[in-house]
């Protein structure tokens, strides 16, 4: 254990989640009227300096729409179940109007996007067969570190980067849609992460709270999560995360989650997540910071960044990527 840095201890030692109050919002317990899950700084209770991020998720049957106007923030919009048309009319008066190929489920592979700067109002509408209705999600920040708004940039599944990260069962699959070297932004970053039942993610824990220069950035974090059961009886898909501080800065959130479930990671150290033997698991990842520098920096948790020197002797698992190969 780093006595600098406060790591392994919490890990080692089953947590209470003392915090999980604070930080944990079942779904359900963060709707704002207008959607099933917000995570805002009105929505989501006292959660003390949340600043940087933001989550919508809206469900639609086909026929009805969500509307936003994204005022300060920029905006991607990710469709998690169904496709969706998105109409945006740009700050400068700019109209767009644009069809999102999506996906039966998050576990089917990557997704189109659409990335709207700040200024942006935008409509999103299920197209399509209704089987059901479609769910969406509108990730954000306060975009303000740059004069003008961004481009707006439709993403195609195609030009998703895929990566497979970790070995054996590390295993998972990380979809970059939107970091640096593949959406240009003001201030957020968004990926998607896919653990096959049984495996670890966000392994070895790690932090990014503090501002390092070329070693650790500062990004506030959000997991919102989907499940789903591998069990042929259906039973009920749960996973599991942990989220725990340094000495300097205590926080202990231990969760089990569900589809539509969020935790929020202010800072500390975050990891594992854990899909359980009978269930995938999925999160959605929207991460901002106050830094000047827009990079996903990450500081492992000393007392078990080792592990990665083991998966050189092992293979990925074969069940990656789930929605097929690329």
């Amino acid at each position: 254990m780093s006595p600098d840095l406060g790591g392994g201890s919490r890990l080692g030692v089953p947590g209470r989640g003392t915090d999980n109050e604070q930080y944990v919002r079942p779904f359900g317990a963060a709707d704002d009227g207008t959607y099933p899950v917000a995570i805002t700084p009105t929505a989501i209770g006292p959660v003390t300096g949340w600043k940087h991020t933001r989550l919508r998720v809206a469900a639609c049957r086909e026929g009805g729409y969500a509307d936003h106007d994204s005022k300060d923030e920029e905006t991607l919009v990710v469709p998690l179940t169904g496709s969706f048309r998105v109409e945006v009319t740009e700050a400068d008066g700019t109209a767009h109007d644009i069809t999102l190929v999506g996906r039966g489920s998050v576990f089917d592979g990557p997704t189109d996007a659409v990335y709207a700067g700040r200024g942006a109002r935008l409509r999103v509408s299920l197209v399509g067969p209704d089987p059901g209705p479609g769910r969406i999600a509108l990730c954000g920040a306060p975009a303000t570190k740059h004069a003008e708004p961004k481009p707006l940039r439709h993403l195609t599944a195609s030009e998703v980067p895929v990566e497979l990260r970790g070995a054996g069962r590390a295993s998972r699959e990380v979809r970059n849609l939107g970091l640096p070297d593949v959406l240009d932004a003001d201030s957020l970053l968004v990926c998607e992460v896919v653990t096959p039942a049984g495996n670890w993610s966000s392994w070895p824990p790690h932090k990014h709270d503090e501002e390092r220069p070329g070693e650790e950035t500062a990004l506030e974090e959000i997991y919102y999560v989907e499940t789903r059961s591998t069990d042929p009886r259906g039973t009920n898909p749960v996973g599991y995360l942990r989220v725990y501080g340094t000495a300097e800065r205590p926080l202990d959130v231990v969760a089990e989650v569900g589809t539509g479930d969020v935790v929020l990671v202010p800072h500390g150290w975050h990891g594992p997540a854990i899909a359980s033997p009978d269930a995938d698991l999925y999160y959605l990842n929207v991460m901002a910071g106050p830094g000047a520098d827009r990079a996903w920096r990450i500081c492992d948790d000393p007392a078990h960044a080792w592990v990665r020197e083991t998966w050189a002797d092992e293979d990925v698992d074969p069940r990656l990527p789930v929605g097929g190969p690329r």
